[in-house]
């Protein structure tokens, strides 16, 4: 049988043609004027995708790598953070700060529902000293989708900052990062903005700037002053990846070219027939919060969740993710972000319904590709 291979994890994800040829043109030295002209360009186009008029500090990285920078740049050990864990990769944010000394008060939330930013306002109230809110946009394990407006309400009232993980979330959840008053927002290339992996994305308030004046941790390749130092003469410290940042700028232009809220809009629409989809066949969302990047899908009773990650991959072709920790098994996590559109979902979503079939699900054969399309055309 001749299998075609489809990817649709919530990262990395899919990568335009038109992207991947710009990456492929030959390499040029990075410390000249040439280089720093596509920098300037890029990092000017990333202020209109974060949405704000603040620095947007570029680092070669994972994601992981701009979330420890959002800790080493502007607290200091002994300092006090709260953290919210409401899913596998909001936990990181704990686990870096207790790394380097800082104590953490952590919110658990739920896995599959969004943290109630009265209860962040709660622990703030009670504990003045907190020097920053570490959150998640968009949690992907359980594509669930913060309200991060409301969130910057409650901690701009403080002294504290907030610092926000859109990695999965940029350019398909709807952020306004100087409107809703998030002080520190991270991301990486691999998601919405159609890249590999790669690269990571930081972007400073002057409340953030002021707060890291103060900080006391060590730090070498993420130390933010000399990041500053590089990014006003655009330029960075270190060596780029040069062909990321080239293809970046390519993915940029189309992003921007597309319009941002039209971009929000493509994601809204593919999220909401996607949902339509998977309920139509008898399955359920994981998230009371759905996020427009990724769908957590819940198996029904009966189905081994194992087998079917392994089919769909290894036997039709179509990488999905799986759940995680606890999840394991129990769901499964299908991306609609980034370089996708409603012809990606059939083809992912025919693969789902033919592997429920093999694994004995009943239920009305192609009612989930009649259920994305009748809504999606809606």
């Amino acid at each position: 049988m001749l299998k075609k291979n489809f990817l649709m994890s919530p990262g990395p994800s899919k990568v335009p043609e038109s992207v991947m040829l710009e990456m492929a043109q030959p390499v040029f030295h990075h410390r000249t004027p040439q280089y720093q002209e596509i920098f300037a360009d890029v990092t000017a186009k990333l202020k209109q995708v974060f949405r704000t008029k603040n620095d947007v500090f570029v680092f070669t990285s994972s994601g992981t790598g701009a979330m420890e920078a959002s800790v080493t740049s502007f607290l200091s050990a002994g300092d006090t953070v709260l953290t919210i864990d409401m899913g596998k990769f909001s936990q990181r944010f704990d686990l870096i700060a207790k790394a380097y000394g800082i104590n953490t008060k952590k919110i658990d939330v739920e896995w599959g529902k969004a943290v109630d930013p009265s209860v962040v306002e709660a622990a703030l109230a009670e504990d003045p000293s907190i020097k920053a809110v570490y959150s998640t946009l968009t949690e992907t394990s359980t594509g669930v989708v913060v309200d991060l407006k409301a969130l910057g309400a409650v901690v701009a009232k403080t002294s504290a900052i907030l610092v926000a993980d859109a990695i999965s979330g940029l350019g398909a959840d709807k952020i306004e990062t100087d409107e809703w008053g998030v002080d520190v927002v991270v991301a990486g290339s691999q998601k919405a903005l159609m890249l590999p992996p790669g690269l990571a994305f930081m972007s400073v308030s002057e409340k953030a700037y002021q707060l890291a004046e103060n900080s006391s941790i060590p730090a070498f390749y993420f130390d933010l002053s000399r990041s500053k130092k590089a990014l006003d003469k655009n330029d960075t410290p270190f060596t780029p990846a040069i062909t990321l940042v080239i293809g970046l700028q390519k993915s940029l232009d189309m992003i921007l070219s597309e319009g941002m809220e039209e971009v929000w809009a493509r994601h809204e629409k593919l999220a909401v027939a996607t949902r339509a989809a998977v309920k139509a066949i008898g399955l359920s969302i994981l998230s009371d919060s759905p996020s427009n990047a990724v769908s957590a899908v819940q198996f029904p009773e009966g189905v081994d969740g194992g087998k079917f990650a392994k089919i769909i991959r290894d036997e039709k072709g179509v990488t999905m993710a799986g759940g995680q920790d606890h999840l394991k098994g129990k769901i499964f996590r299908i991306a609609h972000m980034g370089y996708c559109n409603q012809y990606d979902m059939v083809v992912g979503l025919a693969a789902v319904e033919e592997v429920l079939y093999e694994l004995n699900f009943k239920f009305d054969k192609g009612a989930a590709l009649k259920a994305f399309q009748e809504t999606y055309l809606s």
